[in-house]
């Protein structure tokens, strides 16, 4: 029976997704149960491509990378994949209307990836439009159902949610993108002289997007309000923690939230949900 392949491919990105990250797979899991597994394939599809450009060393990722996008609009256009990611991520692109560009956007950024090792001020805008904000515009087709005047009206909150998400774990990541990576996504700064100046000016580039994602994330429909606070609330707790490690902490070591600490978190979220404090 198809169901059971069907089924299986939920399953693998739902695996992905837990296997990756903590606190995403938390929050979905804080979701109405019908949008759960459309937000594991968006991130299954997601993880996948950026494991690609950033841990597959020694293959040919340019080739790989085309292989999957490849893959994915033919899977797009037929409504089947023998690849489980990208058959569960197909339907869900096929029942939400997740446009194309989206998809094209986000494989432009993990294209640059292979080779960018730094940005210019339009080549991080428009690395962060397609690694994070489209990323949120695909999260929220599903979460507004076939919503298109909501989904217009919440749009720039989206995008600015999933830019400040990012932009916190370049942040967060600084040592390894530099370090392994040999990459510096912060446009205009010189890694050598990073300080704690430097460091604020991004802080407070990244509480506007947080603030503007935040008033998003006040009038979603609550099927899927709590899911996505939950990871707000996690990223605030982590950008509160940036900010106070010094510049050259950060260049040393990658900060994290431990999983107790996220467990206490999720909790106290829960209660101000319940009681409608948000």
């Amino acid at each position: 029976m198809k169901k059971i392949y069907d089924d299986l491919s939920y399953d693998l990105s739902r695996i992905i997704t837990k296997k990756y990250t903590t606190s995403f797979a938390i929050g979905i899991r804080f979701l109405a149960p019908q949008l759960r597994n459309p937000i594991y394939a968006i991130y299954g599809f997601v993880r996948v491509a950026d494991e690609i450009v950033d841990s597959f060393h020694g293959f040919n990722k340019e080739e790989l990378l085309d292989e999957f996008e490849n893959d994915c609009y033919k899977a797009i256009d037929t409504g089947i994949s023998t690849n489980p990611v990208l058959q569960c991520y197909q339907e869900v692109v096929n029942k939400y209307g997740i446009e194309r560009e989206l998809i094209t956007l986000f494989i432009k950024s993990m294209r640059m990836d292979l080779n960018k090792k730094e940005y210019s001020e339009q080549e991080y805008k428009d690395y962060i439009l397609g690694s994070a904000e489209v990323v949120g515009l695909m999260c929220l087709r599903v979460f507004l159902e076939g919503n298109e005047k909501e989904y217009q009206r919440l749009k720039p909150s989206a995008m600015a949610l999933g830019s400040a998400f990012q932009k916190i774990n370049f942040l967060r990541d600084l040592k390894a993108d530099v370090r392994d990576l040999g990459r510096v996504y912060f446009p205009n700064i010189d890694i050598s002289v990073f300080n704690d100046e430097v460091k604020k000016e991004l802080e407070a580039d990244i509480q506007e997007d947080f603030d503007a994602g935040f008033e998003g994330i006040k009038q979603l429909p609550k099927k899927a309000r709590f899911g996505v606070y939950l990871a707000y609330i996690y990223y605030t707790r982590l950008f509160n923690k940036v900010k106070k490690t010094p510049a050259n902490v950060i260049l040393k070591e990658r900060l994290r939230i431990p999983d107790p600490k996220k467990y206490a978190l999720f909790f106290q979220s829960y209660v101000r949900h319940q009681v409608n404090i948000l």
